[in-house]
């Protein structure tokens, strides 16, 4: 049976290997046939490029075909993961001129538009993009936004209400794959790839102050007086509005100053160390750039709302729009001579394609009015070139990190502490006798190491292991797409590999028991039971056999689900509650909330209830578990007859009476462990104190 299952597993693994290297990324779903119905005659549907997955739509005009659009799918080209985790999917037809022609929403698994507002207001939303253009920068604004829009320097898409990070998400998707194709296809940012971008240098660094910092141009200085603001104006309706032109021509309109403040030599400047290497740690890769007004016309207006995209102010490199957002993030500034005024820190991401290498502009709106009732506004966009040192900079990074392997090259740090916590806990389980040696000891290495699970693999890393990812192994063994995705998530990845190989050696309980972040947290709602002497129920004999088999119902259902194409499993799958628990922190509606924080409560009366009972992914692993090789949990002869001490202690009931363990309903607590080798508590032992007799040790043999 062992030889059996363990071909099994091989199998399992190679699916999985195959599956992940099949895609250099998901894939979307349409085909030809379904591009031809969308864009039905007078359109002609042009082949697919060789190098993009992007389909030229052409129009008969005369004798000619004229180009009128690329069409493709953002998960193709940006598949960002929504909120609920999974990337949304978004038809859009791009023109030559950069315009996007149509939007539409093909899939998504968004709650707030699953659970609460219907998809409607999504449909509705994605509607908006038609007419605007990717030579602008496109905000997302509140509901109701328009109003007043044309003040704007970007072209502002009115938000949905209780939907702000999932519309976010659909902006983010819908413009990072629209400027690819737009710089491979339409020439924008002179066609540079994003990933062959500049970085900025940790190990430079210079002592400086404010003054040194402007006259070294590490911080660019831009002043625009009221005689020069009026310039522009000269010949339109809008000539002499300004009396502070008349009465002070002098006097400063726009006094700007800009800096790319995650560079050392500017950040370590003006804030101190250790708000320095926060600030490093919260931008996770983006860009920062210190902005800071003390003239009349501010880049911040009336209505400026932090975190959002800056109205009055844009930025574009090599003719293309880059994204700029207040990072929401007010520390103190230590440079005593910096001017005072409005300070922001605008964030850039990486997607948006810009280099900090070459030239920029930034543009700040003017707008006058004439006239008192329905006045006329005129406007105007004051532009700055703006660089960045290159002594602040790295050069582009080896066309080998592109794709999957630049983000492995920029998780590096998060992949190298989750290996070395592997590797401790693989030493940890190997060593068991010298690991147990003291109780006390190891009820601390224990807890710390589930602290670490809890908050670094599960709530920073993000890196939860899911049933999810079993439907998408069984929908790749029937060759509907693949897992390519988790060559984007190093840690998880990382983690599965880790997996499957202790699944041979130790059983389930590696993962169960040490490296689940919910299952974690599931364990200090049953110390914190114990802390507060909560009644523990106890169930046993035919009850708890009965409650296992529901593990096993819900993984058969769900791969079932999976198997048959059906969408229905991914509804299946919440009976997980890591999304809600871990991959969200609680930041779901409420009946997703409702539902895990119910199974914490109910992990105070009935220990680990969830893990023990429901969890599909126990189920899986208690499966391929089945395989190991070793019975690696020391035992004697006497366990069991007479000593019944383990069983009594186990928390999990995975001991027979026999003494036996039931590796496969094993959380590898190591309590019964700590046990064995404690002579004040291991009954054998006492007794061989006691009176002097030799033990029989039982022999851990190969299975």
């Amino acid at each position: 049976m062992a030889a059996t299952l363990t071909r099994k597993l091989a199998i399992a693994c190679s699916l999985l290997l195959a599956s992940l290297w099949s895609l250099a990324a998901q894939a979307g779903a349409l085909q030809r046939a379904d591009l031809e119905r969308l864009f039905p005659q007078p359109f002609i549907l042009g082949e697919k490029d060789d190098v993009l997955p992007i389909w030229p739509i052409f129009k008969q005009n005369g004798t000619s075909d004229d180009l009128v659009a690329y069409v493709f799918e953002s998960i193709d080209l940006a598949p960002v993961p929504g909120f609920s985790g999974t990337p949304i999917n978004l038809l859009v037809a791009l023109t030559p001129e950069g315009n996007f022609l149509e939007v539409r929403v093909l899939s998504h698994h968004e709650p707030v538009f699953v659970d609460g507002l219907g998809p409607e207001p999504l449909f509705d939303f994605v509607k908006q993009y038609a007419g605007k253009s990717l030579k602008q920068p496109i905000k997302v604004g509140a509901p109701g936004a328009n109003a007043g829009a044309a003040d704007s320097a970007a072209a502002i898409i009115n938000g949905v209400a209780k939907a702000t990070a999932s519309v976010r998400i659909v902006n983010e998707s819908l413009l990072a794959a629209g400027l690819e194709v737009a710089r491979a296809k339409l020439g924008f940012a002179e066609g540079r790839d994003p990933s062959r971008a500049a970085r900025v240098r940790a190990d430079v660094f210079e002592k400086l102050d404010w003054r040194g910092l402007v006259e070294r141009g590490y911080v660019k200085h831009y002043r625009v007086s009221n005689a020069e603001s009026e310039i522009p104006f000269v010949g339109t309706v809008a000539a002499g509005l300004d009396p502070e032109v008349r009465s002070n021509p002098d006097g400063v309109f726009i006094d700007l100053w800009i800096g790319e403040l995650d560079a050392p030599s500017v950040g370590r400047n003006l804030l101190d160390e250790a708000t320095f290497k926060r600030l490093i740690a919260d931008l996770d890769g983006r860009h920062a750039l210190l902005v800071v007004s003390t003239g009349r016309l501010s880049f911040l207006d009336d209505d400026f709302v932090s975190g959002s995209v800056p109205t009055r102010m844009a930025l574009r490199q090599a003719d293309a729009p880059v994204e700029i957002r207040d990072f929401a993030w007010r520390r103190p500034l230590t440079a005593h001579d910096m001017p005072q005024g409005d300070v922001s820190v605008l964030t850039i991401k990486t997607l948006t394609g810009w280099d900090p290498a070459n030239p920029a502009e930034f543009s700040l709106r003017a707008t006058r009015e004439k006239g008192q009732i329905l006045p006329e506004r005129i406007h105007h966009d004051f532009v700055f070139s703006f660089s960045v040192p290159g002594d602040l900079l790295a050069l582009p990074p080896s066309e080998s990190a592109k794709g999957f392997s630049g983000v492995w090259l920029d998780r590096r740090v998060d992949v190298a502490i989750l290996a070395v916590s592997l590797f401790v806990l693989t030493v940890a389980l190997a060593m068991q006798r010298a690991v147990t040696g003291s109780a006390r000891a190891f009820a601390i290495f224990r807890r710390g190491f589930l602290v670490f699970t809890l908050f670094f693999i599960g709530w920073w890393a993000q890196a939860q292991l899911s049933i999810v990812t079993l439907i998408g192994l069984a929908r790749a063994a029937k060759g509907e797409g693949g897992l390519a995705f988790l060559l984007y998530d190093p840690p998880s990845l990382l983690l599965w590999f880790f997996t499957l190989g202790s699944l041979i050696i130790w059983g389930r309980g590696t993962f169960c028991g040490w490296l689940c972040p919910f299952g974690a947290l599931q364990e200090f709602a049953g110390d914190f039971a114990r802390f507060f002497r909560v009644p523990q129920w106890r169930l046993r004999g035919r009850l708890e056999e009965r409650l296992r088999l529901l593990k096993y119902g819900a993984l058969a259902a769900i791969l079932s689900a999976a198997f048959a194409s059906s969408a229905l499993a991914e509804h299946l799958a919440e009976i997980e509650p890591f999304k809600t628990a871990i991959t969200l922190v609680f930041m779901r509606t409420l009946p997703f909330v409702l539902y895990a924080g119910g199974l914490l409560v109910g992990g105070l009366f009935v220990y680990k209830f969830f893990c023990r009972f429901l969890c599909p992914l126990g189920a899986a692993l208690a499966l391929v578990g089945l395989a190991r090789k070793w019975d690696w949990i020391a035992r004697r002869v006497e366990c069991g007859d007479p000593c019944q001490l383990c069983k009594a202690k186990c928390r999990y009931n995975a001991i027979k009476p026999s003494g036996e363990i039931i590796y496969h309903e094993c959380f590898q607590c190591m309590d019964c462990v700590v046990i064995h080798n404690d002579r004040k508590q291991c009954v054998p032992l006492v007794l061989q104190d006691r009176n002097s007799r030799p033990l029989r040790p039982a022999k851990l043999e190969a299975r």
